[in-house]
């Protein structure tokens, strides 16, 4: 299987061979913000609408949702020895012939029925929506005018992304975008591998061999593998004199997590900011989500928020609508975006606006979830929400789609389960602000990205703050057995407060509640299991309870 150094430098050379991109789609949106961290910082702050909606719900949904697998199938189907290997080596074949392009063209979304997912996710809560635009597996779920694998050409034969957009705007709710396209350069490195051992060991996989050449006669004719698995840039660096060798250098290099692609890779990066801005331009979202440290690519990054920020202020008169997510920013960074905590919690009250995004299984469809039913539970969801509207933030929830664009029975149950909640207690989250403290109980988040899977489960004792006007709303984040509740915070001996307590209600229920005082706290009972089942909230009127001690 050894190359000659002449061979794999022809290779190299064939694979770099792009077309031209051409010009810019339009030179950046002039305006105040300039693409420099210095001007972002200086100039940007959150808009009011993102600091009252608190809630959005995402549809992560993919060509990778397909075989229902769960996370970074396209990634791993291409490594021996991975369950997505196996599955795919059984349902499809091998992925020599077989690859994840194949995958691509699978997608149809058949049960695709987006005016009742939305009629639903807005009973559920929802302000905002967003919308995945495409993915490490560098395949664009819109009309993409700069790249070929799109959702219009292939696949569904549909724009997703602007399907969606359509529908969100005719609600009023606000419409984003989230864009994680920037990894594909490395994320796909392992495509232009082999087996290891078996009967097909050294036989390279699809990325590897294919080019538009080879698409003629099949459905693919006329476009070009190489632009999706990204391999067309690579250049193989001195020393490497085998395939082995190259294929180490890839695997090691795959590792490095780094937020500029190697310099062997410009086009890649260009190629990822006319999409990026083609997409900003052509759906005018209110909200993007980068999947980076920080921005991604670098000096794009900055150059692609710079642009959504001046062309927001164009779209709306002057006025800043505009939100970008970028997560583990440093201090100096804030607040030139929004942060963004995957799967994590603040440890207290943020000054500004943050947001964090968790999924109730997967970020991609699993079917071992739905069948184990091992989805968060709607009161899960609730504790969540309650624990980060009181500090300040907001949840993104991502609700995965089948392939088919379906959601399984669970999925439905727990959505019907958050609109039952949000009927009685949206008015305890919405448009509402922290109190002097977020909240008081023993159960303390893991306050780092990840952090949800090391946080115990909230219990009655914890209990989260919101204000609204002057009233002060109290959110137990469980059910206690004996339907008595003590807020140690608004007791006699307290500090946090020198308001006075005039009205307890419990939402969902008729009529003022009967309370006591005493050292140890405001003292109610509740008057029934809240409708919802879980998370009964609290809300309390009185004298100077709001405002600073």
């Amino acid at each position: 299987m050894a190359l000659s150094r002449r061979d794999l430098l022809l290779r190299a050379a064939a694979l770099s061979a792009a077309p031209s991109l051409g010009a810019l789609p339009a030179q950046a949106a002039s305006g105040p913000f300039q693409a420099s961290w210095e001007s972002l910082v200086s100039r940007y702050r959150a808009p009011a609408w993102y600091g009252e909606a608190k809630f959005g719900i995402w549809a992560h949904w993919t060509a990778q949702c397909v075989p229902e697998m769960g996370d970074w199938y396209a990634r791993q189907m291409y490594i021996q020895g991975n369950p997505d290997y196996d599955d795919h080596l059984k349902r499809y074949g091998h992925p020599s012939k077989s690859g994840f392009m194949e995958i691509d063209n699978l997608w149809k979304a058949e049960r695709w029925e987006p005016e009742k997912l939305l009629t639903l996710y807005e009973r559920a809560g929802a302000k905002y929506f967003v919308a995945l635009a495409n993915h490490h597996d560098n395949f664009d779920a819109f009309d993409s005018r700069y790249h070929n694998w799109n959702s219009v050409k292939v696949g569904p034969k549909r724009d997703i992304v602007g399907t969606w957009e359509k529908l969100v705007r005719e609600r009023g709710l606000r419409f984003g975008v989230s864009n994680h396209s920037a990894h594909a350069w490395h994320w796909f490195q392992v495509a232009y591998g082999y087996d290891a051992v078996g009967p097909l060991a050294g036989v390279r996989y699809d990325a590897y061999r294919l080019t538009k050449a080879d698409g003629k006669g099949t459905w693919w004719e006329g476009l070009d593998p190489q632009e999706l698995y990204t391999g067309r840039n690579m250049v193989i660096p001195d020393g490497i004199d085998s395939i082995a060798a190259m294929n180490a250098w890839h695997d090691a290099h795959d590792r490095v997590w780094t937020e500029d692609p190697p310099a062997m890779n410009p086009a890649f990066t260009r190629s990822w900011l006319l999409r990026c801005k083609d997409l900003m331009d052509k759906y005018r979202p209110d909200y993007v989500y980068f999947d980076d440290t920080g921005l991604p690519l670098g000096q794009a990054g900055l150059d692609a928020t710079a642009h959504f920020y001046n062309a927001n202020m164009q779209w709306h008169g002057g006025a800043l609508e505009a939100v970008v997510t970028g997560k583990l920013l440093p201090p100096e960074h804030l607040p030139g975006l929004v942060e963004d905590v995957e799967r994590g919690f603040s440890a207290g009250i943020r000054p500004a606006p943050w947001q964090t995004d968790t999924c109730i299984g997967d970020w991609h469809y699993s079917r071992a979830i739905f069948e184990q039913h091992k989805y968060k539970t709607a009161e899960s969801v609730i504790q969540r929400l309650c624990d980060t509207v009181s500090k300040n933030g907001n949840l993104l929830l991502n609700i995965p789609l089948r392939g088919d664009g379906s959601i399984d029975s669970d999925e439905h149950a727990i959505l019907e389960a958050l609109a039952a909640w949000m009927a009685d207690n949206g008015e305890a989250i919405f448009a509402t602000r922290p109190w002097t403290i977020y909240g008081e109980g023993p159960t303390k988040v893991d306050a780092v990205m990840f952090g949800e899977q090391h946080t115990k489960p909230f219990t009655p004792a914890d209990i989260r703050f919101t204000t609204k006007g002057e009233t002060l709303y109290a959110q137990v984040l469980g059910v206690p057995a004996d339907g008595k509740v003590t807020i140690a915070s608004l007791g006699d001996g307290a500090t946090v407060t020198k308001g006075k307590v005039e009205r307890v209600e419990m939402l969902g229920a008729a009529g003022p509640l009967a309370v006591t005082h005493g050292q140890a706290g405001l003292s109610v009972t509740l008057p029934a299991p809240p409708k919802a089942g879980f998370v009964p909230v609290l809300k309390i009127n009185g004298t100077g309870l709001v405002g600073a001690v």
